[in-house]
């Protein structure tokens, strides 16, 4: 019952929009120039697919996007977990990582294209700026909340350091983890966008970009709610692999 009356809400809440949207634009309220209509939102849609450059943008973008990300979740993972479990690699790594993560990621886009050009190489560099810190910070604190008592059962087991680091920590941790790549992911979006609003040719972000350019605002409009569309979508793949992985932790928060 609870998760029907979720489901309805949601929806609920997505129709409002709709029709606040609705009632604005076609009672012409505010100007086309400024906001589309639904209707005209889905016309620019149609002209994009019929244009042949509608899926092939998608494409682009979601290929940069997980590349980015994944390149930033393989190295982030061992780095937090090592400065969660190792004094030593903690006093290296902290230092370097609350230095570079405070620096904005869309201030290196004019260093990015001088080193890499346009290529995806440079989409990639951005991606990896603006995750890869932020996701080794929280991924550390994903780890320091295993229960010491889990590592003392370990030690007295005869486990090496690297043993209950992968079969103790990682695993106590994972949960916290996919909660950290849920929220990462989104940050990625917005990392990905920028780059491909300065330096692309293609690319939802390109997209964008060129129908500013025009004055296209139901191109404009078009893009932000496929990037969103997109964003729930996985944000939902999240949740539900979450479910799936770790069904305790589910019964927990519905708990608590």
């Amino acid at each position: 019952m609870q998760v029907r009356k979720y489901t309805i809400l949601s929806i609920a809440s997505i129709l409002v929009v709709l029709a606040v949207w609705s009632v604005v634009t076609y009672s012409n309220l505010i100007d086309p120039l400024f906001l589309p209509t639904p209707g005209g939102t889905l016309n620019a849609l149609g002209e994009e697919i019929k244009e042949g450059i509608f899926f092939k943008d998608v494409g682009v973008s979601f290929y940069r996007i997980l590349m980015g990300f994944v390149i930033s979740t393989v190295f982030a993972v061992p780095i937090g977990m090592m400065m969660a479990t190792s004094k030593a690699w903690q006093a290296v790594w902290e230092p370097l990582i609350g230095l570079i993560r405070y620096m904005p990621a869309v201030a290196f886009i004019p260093l990015s294209i001088l080193w890499f050009g346009t290529s995806d190489l440079q989409k990639f560099f951005i991606l990896f700026l603006g995750v890869f810190f932020q996701e080794v910070i929280m991924i550390a604190d994903n780890c320091k909340t295993v229960n010491k008592s889990l590592v003392e059962v370990g030690h007295t087991l005869g486990f090496t350091k690297g043993e209950i680091t992968r079969s103790i920590v990682f695993r106590a941790a994972l949960p916290g983890m996919v909660d950290t790549f849920r929220t990462t992911w989104g940050w990625a979006w917005t990392y990905l966008v920028v780059a491909e609003l300065v330096a692309a040719s293609e690319g939802l972000g390109f997209r964008i970009m060129q129908a500013q350019r025009y004055l296209s605002t139901d191109r404009i409009v078009l893009g932000i709610l496929v990037i969103g569309l997109f964003g729930l979508i996985t944000d939902q793949l999240f949740a539900w692999l979450y479910r799936r992985m770790f069904p305790w932790k589910t019964l927990e928060k519905a708990k608590g």
